[in-house]
């Protein structure tokens, strides 16, 4: 059963998503009511700042595991424990060559500001595998595998699990492909959410794929590799949809626009950047807007399935 939510009517010059979840969703899990924090799930790691190997603080347990759920720190969540260890060390020092931070092994705060800055739930090191990088640059990178869209499936259609979404947001999801039809031999267009090949979903919480997701501010979104098709939202965070995201007056205010243009990107098989200009680069900031692909972006979704 999809996902049952009502919109509030739609007004003023910077408007925010607020969603009613009512009803199961989809695979009979229920999206939780529980998670609806206003505080940022990564805010105490500022608390860290400084920490390195051999200390003991409140608070490491929880910034393993944030390393553990983007690839970097293998083992159970279960035994994470706030002891500073060569484990942690190691994944801190991966994390930071692979955004070309300084490479102490310190969480400093070049690095903490980082970690902190909200993102996408997609890993940047997915199976214990680091993403290759095209010759060696720092550049995009695909899922491990390569997968991709069969080539006879060039016109990809997409479809929103909720039952009703109003018409501002249809229309900025429609913008969001269209940033990528046209720089790859795809094209997109909305169909029922029963054929359609990619489905759209807002959720809060824990939503039944494994992932759950941690309320305002930390991971904004996720979305699966092809030929899966399933991109999820986390309908907690401040989404703007219309207006200036950066004359917001929230501080917490996101941009769904530049979310959908890069979750879009996962769905078409690239996985994150280091460029930090590309709108496959896995973290923005709050009142940011990033819509335009980048020549990284191009190179990587052109390398995967040729040029337009």
């Amino acid at each position: 059963m999809a996902l049952s939510s009502s919109f509030p009517p739609l007004s003023g010059a910077v408007l925010a998503i607020v969603f009613i979840l009512m009803s199961t969703v989809a695979c009979g899990h229920r999206t939780s009511r529980h998670h609806h924090h206003h505080h940022d799930p990564w805010e105490s790691f500022q608390n860290l700042s400084g920490c390195h190997l051999g200390d003991h603080r409140t608070g490491v347990a929880h910034l393993k595991q944030y390393f553990h759920h983007f690839g970097y720190l293998p083992g159970s969540p279960a035994n994470f424990s706030d002891d500073f260890d060569h484990e942690l060390e190691s994944a801190l020092l991966a994390y930071q060559h692979n955004f070309h931070l300084n490479a102490t092994g310190i969480l400093d705060t070049s690095t903490l500001s980082l970690v902190t800055k909200p993102r996408c739930g997609v890993a940047d090191v997915v199976n214990g595998t680091t993403p290759r990088r095209a010759r060696g640059r720092s550049l995009y990178s695909h899922f491990p595998g390569r997968p991709s869209w069969p080539s006879n499936k060039r016109h990809l259609t997409y479809g929103f699990t909720a039952r009703s979404v109003p018409s501002p947001i249809r229309a900025l999801v429609a913008r969001a492909f269209t940033r990528w039809s046209d720089f790859t031999v795809f094209s997109f267009s909305e169909a029922d959410i029963a054929s359609a090949d990619i489905s759209i979903s807002f959720f809060r919480g824990n939503h039944g794929d494994g992932a759950a997701f941690d309320g305002m501010g930390g991971v904004l979104a996720h979305a699966f590799a092809p030929t899966n098709g399933r991109l999820h939202v986390d309908v907690d965070e401040h989404w703007v949809v219309q207006g200036d995201v950066t004359t917001s007056s929230s501080p917490n205010a996101m941009d769904l626009e530049s979310v959908m243009v890069h979750e879009i990107g996962h769905i078409l098989g690239l996985g994150h950047s280091d460029v930090r200009g590309a709108i496959m680069y896995p973290s923005i900031a709050a009142r940011t807007r990033k819509v335009a692909l980048t020549n990284d972006d191009v190179w990587g979704i052109q390398n995967l399935y040729g040029s337009k």
